[in-house]
């Protein structure tokens, strides 16, 4: 069996955790135990020394939305082709926290960066890699930073506005709905019927594929 790609994606506060391991406990009743979790950015050290910078930015200098945005996509590639293209070829199953589509939504409406940009540096940097499924959580911002907020203090992008959120929210159904590879699960509803959307949407794909 070879190795899948699923990735989680959401809002701060949608519950990317507990869909993680709900779909690591469904996977390993599968008889599918080698598992490999990353998280973007990050996951190398080079990534990780970047995930520093995104999220919490530099005292002596501003960091530009360009920047930003190429610093993701470097953290990225390293990620791809250091961890998550060799889990694969060595039919790994890797379940990541956040890829390219968080970029896409956060990146492109959340700070409005050139969207043809993007593309062009999805493009150029991806080549065409993508997950084998997505499953993307669903929330409002209200509730998800609600939820976030009780968790402690805000990062440098969860320190953003409500209406920043809003358009990224709205990125996401847009995508989500452009791409069969998407799932969207309603993250508002109880944690209980959260687990049971995504274990219903998880084994309706792996029958597809001919993994059940």
């Amino acid at each position: 069996m070879s190795g899948k790609f699923i990735v989680i994606e959401g809002l701060e506060g949608a519950g990317k955790t507990t869909a993680i391991t709900t779909i690591s406990h469904i996977l390993n009743k599968k008889n599918i135990t080698d598992l490999v979790y990353t998280r973007e950015p990050g996951g190398t050290p080079i990534a990780e020394t970047l995930r520093n910078i995104i999220k919490h930015g530099l005292a002596d200098e501003p960091l530009t939305n360009k920047a930003e945005l190429l610093m993701f996509y470097a953290a990225r590639i390293q990620l791809i082709e250091n961890v998550i293209k060799p889990a694969l070829q060595a039919n790994k199953w890797v379940i990541g926290d956040r890829h390219d589509l968080s970029t896409q939504a956060y990146q492109g409406a959340g700070r409005q960066n050139d969207l043809m940009f993007i593309s062009t540096l999805k493009q150029s940097v991806l080549d065409g890699f993508k997950p084998d499924l997505t499953i993307y959580m669903d929330i409002s911002p209200e509730l998800g930073l609600k939820r976030v907020k009780a968790r402690g203090e805000f990062d440098r992008i969860e320190q953003e506005s409500l209406t920043f959120f809003e358009r990224i929210r709205e990125r996401y159904l847009e995508l989500a709905s452009q791409d069969s590879s998407i799932i969207t699960i309603d993250a508002s509803q109880p944690l209980e019927s959260v687990k049971l959307s995504i274990e219903k949407a998880l084994n309706t794909w792996l029958m597809e594929n001919g993994i059940a």
